[in-house]
């Protein structure tokens, strides 16, 4: 049906040529609309052509009240063997026309009729999970300045999407006043008269930063569109062509640093403005963030052990030595396990594997020495006497035990008895010396005390040699002058 304007057109070539032909080769149309155009007078309108009859039309009222009834959510399929029982003979094809066509109509009627979200600043964040792959893709959207965030994780539990959500808030620098969700199973408790209850977890983090959480209505994408639309550009834009992989995902976090960046500096083509810019007018309306995280994840309680560690999931993880035998909460998450005394963080240690242990040096006062060290213990007073002369005596004891002297202890008694004979500090020296040298029989130390002080001192290769020259008396040069008369 031609409207006016293309209709003064024909008329105008039919015109100008003076016949049908003409005219419709010069419009582009049958010669047979150019008779009609010319026939029908000037603002006429055209006779709506009467509807003809229809193979279908026994049971349009029948499929009418199916899709009333059904909200049209019913098939043609499954209607079309109720139809041919009422009486439709037509084919399947020609049936499904009008269960659309009923289906489209009923929409139509029963539309809600959505409208553009009007946001305010500081007030709403809307957050979504996505995927790609074995991929979690974290997105979050700040309503008026549509700043994105966006990271990335291995699953999409409530620890991992509050850890992710703190995040979001330390990036943007405040809390909004309503965090808008889907009715994520990790965030909501259950729904009570299509209420959303959320968890204890959650709320418990909603009232640390001072914001509402909110939900939106199951199954209805349109009502969260903002951040739908962006797990669909970060698949897109960041990770597919990043090649990204589960397996790195530090690596894949600065990706999407990074992406975030580059876009919210972009101008944004729904306000036609820069988010980074907008977020600084934005800011001040914000909630200020608290000063310290909130403890994320189920904690556990454990007994400090009298290794000062405590066992979860088959290892051991240390603690100050001061907690021995405290209760203590156990908070594991993002492949970390925290300890924590009360509200304080008193041990961060990386996750390892069963049977494997994570010590700090400083909650045992410093670090392991390189040997352990196992001191002597005398048992008798012969012991207590070689002993008592310090580290020399020591470590002639441990050395002759090391060069399997089995009867060094029954010459321990003659050794202490040298001490009353020569002194506590010769006795020292010649046990220095003896150790020095790898001799470990009383005999062998009365040798040296015996050589007194004329045996040489070893040096290392290298040093000098000191070698002491005895004392001689000495002359004054004027004994050898020459006298007169002499």
């Amino acid at each position: 049906m031609k409207n006016e304007r293309e209709r003064m057109e024909i008329i105008a070539a039919f015109n100008e040529v003076g016949t049908l032909r003409g005219a419709a080769a010069m419009c582009g149309c049958d010669p047979k609309t150019v008779k009609r155009a010319l026939e029908r007078p000037v603002g006429a309108q055209p006779s709506k052509r009467a509807e003809r009859a229809r193979n279908y039309d026994v049971v349009r009222d029948l499929v009418a009240q199916r899709v009333e009834r059904t909200r049209a959510r019913i098939s043609a399929k499954r209607l079309l063997a109720e139809a041919r029982a009422a009486g439709y003979s037509g084919s399947a094809r020609n049936f499904r026309r009008l269960v659309a066509k009923a289906k489209s109509d009923w929409r139509r009627d029963h539309h809600r009729g959505r409208r553009p979200a009007v946001w305010s600043p500081g007030e709403t964040l809307v957050i979504d999970w996505g995927s790609e792959g074995p991929l979690q893709i974290f997105c979050a959207v700040l309503g008026w300045s549509r700043v994105r965030f966006v990271r990335f994780a291995a699953d999409q539990r409530a620890e991992t999407t509050l850890r992710l959500l703190a995040e979001c808030f330390e990036a943007l620098g405040g809390v909004p006043k309503v965090v808008l969700a889907d009715r994520m199973g990790c965030l909501k408790a259950g729904v009570v008269a299509n209420v959303v209850v959320p968890a204890p977890d959650y709320v418990r983090f909603a009232t640390h930063y001072r914001f509402r959480p909110d939900f939106c209505e199951g199954g209805d994408p349109e009502s969260k569109g903002i951040v739908e639309n962006l797990v669909g550009y970060a698949k897109s834009d960041l990770v597919v062509p990043a090649g990204l992989d589960v397996a790195d995902l530090a690596g894949a976090n600065e990706w999407a640093r990074a992406w975030c960046a580059e876009v919210n500096a972009a101008v944004h083509s729904e306000i036609a403005a820069v988010p980074a810019e907008r977020l600084l007018t934005e800011l001040r309306l914000l909630g200020e963030l608290p000063s310290l995280r909130p403890t994320i994840g189920r904690a556990e309680l454990r007994r400090v052990d009298r290794l000062a560690t405590i066992r979860i999931g088959g290892a051991r993880y240390s603690v100050p030595k001061a907690l021995k035998g405290a209760r203590l909460a156990v908070v594991a998450g993002d492949g970390r396990i925290k300890i924590l005394d009360g509200d304080q963080i008193v041990a961060d240690h990386a996750v390892v594997g069963p049977g494997e242990a994570s010590i700090v040096d400083d909650h045992y006062g410093g670090p392991r020495p390189d040997r352990p060290r196992r001191a002597p213990r005398p048992r008798t007073e012969a012991q207590r006497a070689f002993l008592g002369l310090g580290p020399a005596a020591e470590a002639f004891l441990k050395g002759a035990a090391a060069a399997g002297m089995t009867k060094i202890g029954a010459e321990l008694e003659e050794l202490a008895g040298l001490e009353a004979a020569h002194g506590p500090q010769v006795l020292i020296t010649a046990l220095e010396r003896a150790v020095a040298f790898g001799r470990w029989r009383a005999a062998d130390v009365r040798s040296i005390l015996a050589a007194g002080t004329g045996t040489p001192t070893p040096t290392a290769p290298g040093q000098a040699l000191l070698i002491p020259l005895p004392l001689v008396p000495t002359r004054p040069l004027s004994d050898y002058a020459i006298r007169q008369g002499s």
